[in-house]
């Protein structure tokens, strides 16, 4: 081990923080808070609608965009392959909610679409998506909501700068 590291290794961000382990607690207490919200809501989208959180995710990209994505960019704003993908859009194609289509000059291009079914069904579900958050965040006041945002967002600043 070279001298700078080992002279680095017993410091942690931990022990910026007094050695109190506060990073490591506050890393689970945000994880357990993502993972019992998500688990709700994928439980109720599939008792109340038949429909996976992903494919509400993917319907979610494609109400944003009225002509459609092309699989490349859904993939990337959903932040998974599009092998991944190719399943999720095949199962919402099946069900009438999507379609995919060709891209004009380009055949190994594809575009995938919002139905007209596929938009009342996303209408429906998001607006029960709204209710369900507000009933987890029922107990959060405001004053606390506001203060939470911004450390969360200091959190994301921070996380971003160390991928650099």
């Amino acid at each position: 081990m070279s001298q700078s590291r080992a002279a680095n290794a017993g410091t942690s961000s931990n022990e910026d923080h007094g050695g109190d382990k506060s990073d490591l607690r506050l890393w689970l207490q945000m994880l357990t808070c993502v993972n019992v919200i998500s688990a709700e809501i994928r439980r109720r989208l599939r008792k109340d609608y038949r429909v996976t959180l992903p494919q509400f995710d993917v319907l979610a990209q494609l109400k944003r965009e009225e002509g459609g994505l092309r699989i490349g960019d859904l993939s990337r704003r959903l932040m998974v392959t599009s092998g991944n993908l190719t399943g999720l859009v095949d199962n919402l194609v099946e069900s009438g909610f999507v379609v995919r289509e060709g891209v004009a000059g380009d055949r190994r291009i594809q575009q995938v679409r919002m139905t007209k079914a596929g938009a009342i069904l996303f209408d429906h579900m998001a607006a029960a998506h709204r209710k369900w958050l507000e009933e987890f965040l029922a107990e959060v006041d405001g004053e606390t909501r506001a203060r939470l945002l911004a450390d969360l967002q200091k959190i994301k600043r921070s996380a971003s700068r160390s991928l650099d």
